[in-house]
């Protein structure tokens, strides 16, 4: 049986409702946040303190920001005539790296799930059909993750978007099926952009 004073174990189990933080990675971070200086330490809470308290959903994209709009929705240089609708905030970050899309984004927040009982009224689906209604929106770009619940969440989305009468894609399968846009490399990405399909 382990045994520690009472504040590293508590440290270790917050550590430990990370995601894929195991117990020995919880007491690895633990004992490596103790090392630090005291100022370093605070640094480090204080980032957290400040992206909690300052970070929202952009109201348009629901991307995660802390300005009114985010970066994406209020430049200037991006094509408002495409949209790419994903599953969450960090497969943007996937995307851009691929420096292939200039659109816009729209974030689901999660994708239709029986299993988990999230269905369409649980994630971004009206706000995305708001914004195609006041948009001049002339492709949505489906790029969900090719897993069961992305491709169900696509189709779904691909019903709901054709009365719309605008042109409707899904990423190439250059991705695994099974596989999360957040791993995939750059050139995979960049290639599923590429040969993204009507559906």
């Amino acid at each position: 049986m382990e045994y520690y004073a009472a504040p590293i174990a508590k440290l270790i189990g917050e550590f430990e409702k990370l995601p894929g933080i195991g117990h020995k990675t919880a007491q690895r971070l633990a004992f490596h946040m103790l090392t630090l200086p005291e100022e370093k330490a605070l640094e480090f809470a204080g980032a957290i303190v400040d992206a909690k308290r300052n970070i929202h959903f952009c109201p348009r994209c629901f991307n995660l920001t802390d300005l009114d709009l985010c970066p994406i929705c209020s430049g200037y240089q991006r094509d408002q005539t495409v949209l790419c609708v994903v599953e969450e905030p960090r497969d943007i970050l996937a995307m851009e790296r691929t420096h292939e899309f200039k659109g816009l984004y729209h974030v689901l927040h999660g994708v239709i799930s029986p299993q988990e009982q999230v269905g369409p009224d649980d994630i971004k689906i009206r706000e995305l059909i708001t914004r195609l209604s006041d948009a001049e929106v002339r492709e949505v770009i489906l790029a969900t993750n090719p897993d069961i619940e992305g491709e169900a969440t696509a189709i779904y989305l691909a019903r709901l978007i054709k009365p719309f009468g605008i042109r409707t894609t899904r990423l190439a399968h250059g991705i695994p099926v099974g596989g999360n846009l957040e791993y995939a490399d750059e050139i995979t990405l960049a290639k599923s952009i590429e040969g993204r399909r009507e559906l």
